[in-house]
């Protein structure tokens, strides 16, 4: 399987660079640039939360791993609240005592509620008109309802028992659980939370990235203990490597699909844009949130239960997954898609086409 992804990557990158060179007459050789492009800022979020890894988990380990130990939970479940591409697997990988348990909470865990927290969720609320922002929040309730399906999937996929796997994944259900209330409650109060997490790990992201490059050049620690920043850079150089074949292979689907979608969205009860762009946020969620203002309400809260489990899958996760451990990528693809699949089937269970005239008042 991983073989078959990698030769899909590989054609779409020829298919891009080919464009490129003949003026991005088709609009691939754009994708194929984009997907360089986005090294830098794959770097500036990523980098120095790898560099302080090592640091952080020394730090927590006096307080994380009792805690954790007490309910039989492996601590690698602590490092699954961050995303995967934003120093989830390190802390994760550095706090396990079951080095399968580490790799499932890093790479799977995190690439689904972890980056939920840490990204969708702050990122949706401050890019999404304020109208549209209830049924933002509504598709995120449904998405975390349905998350489930996808940690038990690439649970098992992961090599772990499905007792174990739920018993593994009690803190991520109950922090699931407190979010999903604190939604209900008091969105507006949560979203200003989520947006002063995401400010605080901006802050921690870059005060590594910058200790760690003073490290690189002048060889003073001032934080001893931190991983050096050559091993984080060649994570991001892999991860982009990936992203100049999907972006173009991405691109190509979404176009095979056009009339597809226009027909499924007539049967769905929407519009197909609101398919289009639950597609492009298997690349990257931030085209998905642009493309709000296009889409049906029902189709609002579908993408945003989607992108939950759903999003950056055949980019930035799959990238990362390639770069540490290829053998889990089916894995995360089994529990992406499948808890992004559930959620839309939720949110298209409960948000009726009926209802479209009427914003939710959530905010």
């Amino acid at each position: 399987m991983n073989d078959i992804l990698m030769i899909i990557m590989a054609a779409g990158a020829l298919l891009g660079g080919f464009d490129r060179l003949r003026g991005n007459k088709w609009g691939y050789g754009d994708k194929f640039e984009t997907g360089f492009m986005l090294l830098g800022s794959m770097g500036l979020s990523m980098a120095g939360m790898i560099c302080l890894s090592p640091v952080l988990a020394k730090a927590l380990g006096g307080v994380i791993v009792p805690l954790y130990r007490l309910i039989g939970v492996d601590p690698a479940m602590f490092g699954s609240l961050l995303a995967i591409d934003m120093g989830g697997y390190q802390l994760a990988k550095e706090l396990c005592e079951d080095p399968a348990i580490g790799s499932y909470a890093g790479l799977v865990v995190s690439a689904i509620f972890g980056c939920t927290v840490v990204f969708t969720i702050p990122v949706g609320m401050g890019m999404i008109p304020k109208d549209d922002r209830g049924y933002f929040a509504r598709g995120i309730m449904l998405g975390l309802s349905a998350m489930p399906v996808g940690l038990v999937a690439g649970g098992l996929l992961s090599g772990i028992p499905l007792l174990s796997c739920l018993h593994q994944n009690i803190p991520v259900f109950l922090l699931a659980f407190l979010l999903l209330v604190g939604l209900k409650i008091s969105p507006g109060k949560m979203i200003k939370g989520f947006c002063i997490l995401a400010e605080g790990i901006r802050w921690i992201v870059t005060i590594g990235l910058a200790l760690a490059a003073v490290e690189s050049m002048t060889g003073f620690g001032i934080l001893p203990g931190m991983a050096p920043i050559q091993e984080a850079m060649s994570v991001v150089a892999s991860i982009g490597v990936v992203m100049l074949g999907s972006l173009p292979a991405a691109e190509l689907l979404r176009r095979l699909l056009v009339r597809p979608f226009a027909w499924l969205g007539e049967r769905l009860g929407m519009k197909p844009q609101s398919l289009t762009g639950m597609l492009v946020g298997l690349v990257s969620a931030m085209p998905t949130l642009s493309m709000y203002k296009d889409m049906d309400s029902r189709g609002k809260v579908a993408a945003g239960a989607f992108l939950v489990s759903g999003t950056s899958l055949l980019a930035a996760h799959m990238g990362f997954v390639i770069s540490t451990e290829p053998e889990l990528l089916g894995a995360l693809i089994a529990g992406k898609l499948s808890g992004a699949v559930a959620a839309v089937l939720l949110a298209l269970c409960v948000q009726k086409p009926e209802l479209d005239k009427a914003s939710p008042s959530m905010l």
